[in-house]
């Protein structure tokens, strides 16, 4: 697929890696690039089109389906983290607010656009991953899970989608520098680099990117015992 000529639709466009994302699509040059937030006002943008939108909210993303019946090319962006552990946090509020934006509300944006890109000849869907989907750390104990699962819907709709000619992309990350790993004090990749590596391997029709030196480890120790992914277990 060609990003150049292509309709695209990216949420959580109005910072970090989304706004990235969005800016990468007008330089290469997307008929149109809508940009997803909660809070349109927050696009500033030059060559995009703000567009209001929340991921969680069914009924939004439904009507936002409706109106944008170009699009060609989605880019599931927008997630949260609350940095909370599975068993030390005070309430599961926090499990629950990541599964709902980062697996629910990717979900939702899918089953929306999986009949607005049959439409159009099939398109491509992008859903952004990180590296915590192959591993887990205690101290954002929920967010893994919540990437875990999102990983796991990547690969079932990759499926579902096939028989319609749509390519799904999932890119996975380690620290990338953006308002979310501010606090990280590990090298990280540059946002731009990132699209840049996303929108190449949409390009070159990839089914899966990892961006970055954690995300290929990660990967590659699958398949091996727990302990290598997991130095923390070893006696």
């Amino acid at each position: 697929m060609k990003i150049s000529g292509s309709v695209a639709l990216v949420t959580g466009a109005n910072r970090g890696l989304g706004r990235a994302f969005a800016r990468a699509l007008v330089e290469r040059g997307a008929h149109t690039v809508y940009a997803g937030a909660r809070d349109p006002n927050t696009i500033t943008d030059p060559g995009v089109v703000p567009i209001k939108l929340d991921i969680t909210d069914p009924d939004e993303v439904a009507d936002v389906a409706r109106r944008l019946g170009d699009v060609t090319l989605l880019v599931n962006n927008a997630g949260v983290s609350h940095a909370a552990s599975l068993l030390l946090a005070e309430t599961q509020d926090p499990a629950r607010a990541e599964m709902e934006t980062n697996y629910f509300g990717t979900l939702s944006l899918c089953r929306a656009f999986a009949p607005v890109l049959a439409r159009n000849g099939g398109g491509a869907l992008v859903n952004m991953l990180s590296v915590l989907s192959f591993m887990a750390l205690p101290q954002v104990g929920s967010y893994s899970a919540s990437k875990a699962a999102a990983w796991s819907l990547t690969n079932a709709i990759r499926l579902e989608l096939a028989a319609q000619g749509t390519l799904v992309v999932g890119v996975h990350a380690g620290f990338i520098d953006t308002d979310m790993a501010a606090r990280v004090e590990l090298p990280k990749i540059r946002p731009e680099d990132v699209a840049a590596q996303t929108f190449d391997a949409v390009e070159a029709e990839r089914m899966e990117v990892l961006v970055d030196t954690y995300s290929t480890d990660a990967k590659s120790a699958l398949s091996a015992d727990l302990d290598v992914l997991y130095p923390a277990l070893r006696r």
